[in-house]
């Protein structure tokens, strides 16, 4: 019987022992005495992690090699009590006991193994756990309560340290501060992201990982390096096979796949997030990360800060002083020191380590969706009335009983409800026996989990709806991510001015007027919030002044107002497909703020002079009042540069041309466009030049019904109307990053992109290598220029190159926002890798990013006080307009230390900081954090939504076969890219009945062979091998009708759906490709090898949706 973890025999199984035949007491003896001997050896520990991680965890135990594995019995007998900490219940359970052989030898190329405290091996080879021989009495099904012959509850985890001794541990280097991430492939293993160490420790079992979840800030010890893994996949060379088979599928901390967004919106992408706030004391729904904002040591402000956290007063010398950081105290730094140094010795080890305590509990406890398993719940209530009603004894509820939860989140555990916490709604349909409650997704919110519990506890807050209806899903994702989908409040919208506007006259004399110039907009076709605008002039000598104008949306949004507070709360508008969640109500985002043409906006307007070089000769920085003249597309901008319209013809009207608004003529803009054009490529050409890297990938757009369900998809990558606009945000937001850091040193919020993970990126250097492509990763510029000609040599196999450009992106770690001042003695760490820029930050979305309003109203400050300045100066040395100009020390391109450090200079400045309320150092790194953290929960609605629309798509399609290409390969399982759909897949193959698999180590090659009349069973399990189709989607080769309708021509509505490209170049449809051949037995694949696939959806009303793919064979042998 098992109980506290560990496995013991049952009184009963025992006297059964004692009245066996007398001929085999010798055997039987012998058998307990090894089983006492294994007893002893076990720790107590040891025993609760056999537990844990073997049966109520409900993940694999693998013997390597592939011969026998014990997976855990289903869960349907098993409805636990909330105490979790009695098994006296339960029947004997009869468990193989086999050990595993951990045999490395067979591992070097599958690597997501990982190994509790007592040495198995666990993985997650199989998508499903299959049973092993465990025999539970059905009639017994839930865990009792009380504690069985008061004997103490059995504690599962060590107890956590107190904050009191976490805060010395932190001080004396004896425990590290981390960002708790679980792998989403393999949830026992988890790694631990130390700021400052290259290296993430992993935390390996649930034991180890005490309680802690996805997204905690938590107190790790790491232990001695004699105790360290092996790295996955390193040989001592770094080339090695293993880098490619896993492709490094989990994301350790801080890792991110850059997106392939275009134009403008490619500018939101250059960042990814970094979470948390730096203080050790836990706070409740307080943000779980720092990985770019920590706060070390602060740096003397030049201006002081007020009680109210905005800068104010006369210039102050502050002292030096300490915020909360990774590790507090010079012990704390050392200890970072020293284990980076010991990290570095030993490149082959993987530092491991275990929780002792959770500093800042991750929000997403508070936003968990899962589905409720009531089934077997149901069937044991039902059979409780009929027993009650034979025995005629009254019928009682039980209202201690749990019931689980399987969160859609493979990276959470399973979870108990309480029957009593469960909302009205949901009880009714129990009570009615409803089992239909299954295929509802539902909200829930982790309460609490004891060291007695296997299992947190949570408390069901909502239902979405059915798990096959995309609303209910995308309900889910926004929950799930923290998205605040609701209206907007009335105290909100009284902030905005409502009925007709018009720019006001102290603004016409404030600001510059430029309504006389050519100005006009470059958007998406269904873009509603325009905030960036375009102008071009041409001057003497081959001259270009070029002006980028941005809505001034801080003029509308005053510091601390409802407004302010509620955009700040947002951070960022969410795109969900046709569905967008702005951060700005319609009235301001669409309309006052919106760069409409044929109306008067205000605007902040750069102008920079340009040479046919590419060389900016100067530049002018202010506010203005703009009026534009045109709307343009994406495609319309295109089709200029592309000559379908010159100024020729431009007397002719095309289809959906834009109207135009005052005496401006289409020729005027046809010559601005192609002007910006043509300077764009000279910007961009230079920008590669100093060492810029570009990882263009294409981009998989759906295509829509009039119901809004995606029946397609095609791929789409960027245009030269997308790269021209990108160019000239990325020159805006560079350009105030700059004049801010001048002004504000210490208050700046810039962007920074840190260097790529040195080891992942030595693994695609190697991946290349070995597959006969030469990379050099020296530097960023070298980068660039490999994969450049890597594209050259690669022109003929464009899949390949794309495969390439995917697999470079996940080295790249990354970019966040952060407080200038957090970081003011390095501004090495101030620098973006990917732009290969010393100072960046974002200026040029402020309709749609809360950082912009924050670098707006300071760039504001700066503006004001440079004419403060040159004011005093010009009438205190009686100097001409000509003479005062040349003394512009913040917005000007000579940058002079002294005058901006004069006294009249820093006075200036603090007199607009207290007028445009700049923020302080510490309230702009709170704003970074949690902008970042939004940032990231963007980016997780994006991906989750592309995800939901591909199933959908294949749910229509009911399978879909494609060919992909072997980005990694093992003796378990392979990755495979489909280029079609830009996704990468797996397939397992281990143990499939009627399947040989042969490996052939030294060659990196496999060999599929079919076996119709062999029967494969595991160790143990006899009969619970995976069948062959679910792996391979065999099909007869007298089967063509049904092999068309699977290459996707089944359901090609191509002309009638609706399709945003924005302005992309249209590559391919997977419904207007040739027919994919399908495989057949022996099959034998090598790296990067071609195979046919077939993709369907899975789960849905039915579990958590994913992508299946499994390979496409022919076959007379079903």
């Amino acid at each position: 019987m098992r109980r506290g973890g560990a496995i013991t025999e049952s009184t009963q199984t025992r006297t059964e022992e004692n009245i066996a035949d007398n001929s085999n007491f010798n055997v039987k003896d012998k058998k307990k005495k090894r089983r006492s001997r294994r007893t002893k050896q076990n720790s107590p520990i040891q025993a609760v992690s056999s537990s844990v991680n073997e049966i109520l965890d409900g993940e694999a135990e693998v013997l390597v090699g592939g011969s026998t594995s014990n997976y855990v019995g289903s869960n349907d007998y098993q409805l636990p009590r909330a105490s979790e900490v009695a098994f006296n219940s339960l029947p004997t359970m009869h468990i193989d006991r086999q050990k595993s052989e951990h045999e490395e030898g067979s591992l070097q190329n599958q690597h997501i193994f990982a190994a509790d405290v007592n040495g198995r091996v666990f993985s997650n080879s199989c998508p499903e756990p299959i049973s092993s021989q465990v025999t539970i009495d059905p009639n017994v099904s839930v865990v009792q309560s009380h504690v069985g012959n008061g004997k103490a509850q059995q504690k599962y985890f060590a107890p956590h340290w107190t904050e009191e001794a976490v805060r010395k541990a932190l001080e004396k280097g004896d425990v590290f501060r981390a960002l708790f991430r679980v792998n989403a492939h393999n949830r026992l293993e988890a790694y631990c992201k130390i700021d400052g160490v290259q290296t993430d420790v992993l935390i390996n079992g649930v034991v180890s990982q005490n309680r802690a979840v996805d997204g905690d800030i938590v107190a790790i010890t790491v232990d001695p390096p004699s105790l360290w893994s092996k790295m996955k996949g390193f040989t001592g060379n770094v080339e090695n096979p293993a880098a490619i088979s896993d492709c490094n599928l989990h994301l350790e901390a801080g890792d991110i796949i850059l997106d392939s967004a275009k134009g403008k919106n490619k500018i939101d992408v250059d960042c990814g997030h970094s979470n948390g706030e730096n203080s050790l004391t836990p706070k409740n729904g307080s943000c779980c990360e720092n990985v770019c904002c920590s706060r070390e040591i602060v740096s003397p402000e030049l201006i002081g800060s007020s009680d109210s956290g905005y800068l104010s007063g006369p210039p102050l010398i502050s002292d030096d002083s300490e915020a909360g950081g990774s590790s507090s105290g010079v012990e704390g730094l050392h200890a970072v020191a020293n284990l980076c140094a010991i990290v570095s010795s030993l490149p082959s080890k993987r530092p491991t380590g275990r929780v002792v305590g959770i500093i800042e509990r991750s929000p997403r406890r508070n936003t968990v969706v899962g589905y409720l398993g009531v089934k077997q719940w149901i069937r044991v209530r039902e059979g409780n009335r009929k027993d009650s009603k034979k025995n005629k004894l009254p019928f009682t509820n039980l209202n201690q009983e749990c019931i689980m939860l399987t969160p859609t989140d493979p990276k959470f555990p399973k979870m108990m409800v309480p029957l009593r916490s469960l909302p009205e709604s949901i009880m009714n349909r129990l009570e009615a026996s409803d089992a239909t409650v299954e295929m509802d997704l539902v909200a829930a919110q982790i309460v609490g989990w004891e060291e007695e519990s296997n299992f947190p506890e949570v408390h069901v807050t909502r239902t979405f709806g059915r798990g096959g209806e995309i609303e209910a899903q995308i309900a889910a994702i926004l929950f799930e991510n923290a998205i605040n989908a609701s209206e907007f409040s009335p105290e909100t919208l009284s902030c905005i001015p409502h009925g007709p506007w018009e720019v006001p006259q102290e603004e016409l004399l404030s600001r510059r007027d430029i309504r006389k110039l050519c100005v006009f907009t470059i958007d998406p076709s269904t873009a509603t919030d325009l905030d960036d605008a375009f102008s071009v002039e041409t001057l003497s000598d081959g001259i270009f002044r070029v002006g980028v104008h941005i809505a001034d949306v801080s003029y509308f949004v005053l510091p601390d107002t409802a407004l302010d507070v509620d955009a700040q709360i947002r951070s960022t508008s969410v795109y969900v497909l046709q569905q967008k969640l702005p951060m700005f109500p319609p009235l301001l985002s669409e309309n006052l703020g919106s760069l409409n043409p044929g109306v008067d906006r205000l605007a902040f307007s750069m102008f920079w002079d340009i040479n046919s070089a590419g060389e900016v000769l100067d530049r002018w920085i202010g506010r203005t009042v703009i009026r534009s003249c045109c709307k343009l597309s994406y495609e319309h901008a295109q089709d200029i540069i592309n000559g379908l319209f010159d100024v020729q013809n431009s007397s002719v009207v095309l289809n959906n041309w834009p109207h135009f608004h005052g005496c401006f003529e289409r020729s005027d803009l046809i010559k601005a466009v192609k002007s910006l054009h043509e300077i764009s490529r000279i910007l961009k050409e230079r920008r590669l030049n100093d060492g810029a890297l570009s990882l263009e990938s294409p981009k998989v757009v759906f295509l829509l019904d009039e119901d809004g369900i995606p029946y397609d998809s095609i791929l789409s990558t960027s245009s030269e109307s997308n790269f021209l606009v990108e160019e000239f945000m990325l020159l805006a937001n560079r350009t105030a990053a700059e004049v801010i850091t001048r002004a504000y040193p210490s208050s700046s919020l810039l962007r920074r992109h840190p260097e790529p993970n040195l080891r992942k990126l030595r693994e695609f250097e190697a991946f290349c290598n070995r597959n006969g492509v030469q990379l050099d990763i020296s530097s960023s510029t070298q980068l660039h220029h490999s994969l450049e000609r890597i594209r050259g040599e690669l022109k003929n196999d464009s899949v390949l190159f794309d495969l390439l450009m995917s697999y470079a992106s996940r080295p790249m770690q990354l970019a966040s926002y952060f407080c200038s001042g957090d970081v003011k003695d390095n501004e090495s760490d101030w620098a973006h890798y990917a732009l290969a820029v010393p100072l960046y930050t974002h200026f040029t979305s402020p309709l749609r990013r809360y950082p912009d309003i924050v670098v707006h109203r300071t760039l504001a400050a700066t503006v004001e006080a440079e004419e403060m300045y040159l004011n005093h100066k010009g009438s205190l040395e009686k100097l001409n307009a000509e003479e005062v100009m040349s003394f512009r020390c913040f917005t000007g391109m000579h940058y002079d230390k002294d005058t901006i450090e004069c006294l009249e200079a820093q006075q200036s400045l603090s007199i607009t900081a207290t007028k445009y309320r700049v923020p302080c150092t510490e309230v702009i790194s709170d704003v970074a954090t949690h902008c970042n953290n939004m940032q990231l929960a963007t980016r997780h609605v994006r991906g989750a939504t592309d995800k939901l629309y591909m199933w959908a798509m294949l749910k229509r399609k009911e399978v879909l076969c494609l060919e992909a290409r072997v980005l990694g390969l093992g003796p378990r399982f392979m990755s495979i890219y489909i280029h079609k759909l830009a996704v990468e897949r797996r397939i397992y193959y281990d143990e499939v009945e009627g399947l040989a698999v042969e490996w052939l180590d030294e060659t990196s090659t496999l060999l599929l062979s079919r076996y119709p009349n062999k029967h494969y069973n595991r160790r143990g399990s006899p009969g619970k091998c995976r069948r062959l189709e679910e792996m391979a989607l065999i099909v007869s080769p007298c089967d063509s009708k049904l092999s068309m309708n699977l290459s996707g021509h089944g359901d090609s509505n191509m002309d009638n759906g609706h399709c945003q490209s924005e302005g992309g170049v249209i590559l391919s449809g997977v419904s207007q490709m040739v027919d994919v051949e399908p495989a057949i037995f022996p099959l034998t694949i090598r790296l990067l090898s071609t195979i046919p696939v077939a993709l369907h959806a899975v789960g849905g009303d039915d579990g958590p949706i994913d992508i299946g793919a499994k390979i496409y064979i022919s076959s007379y042998f079903r």
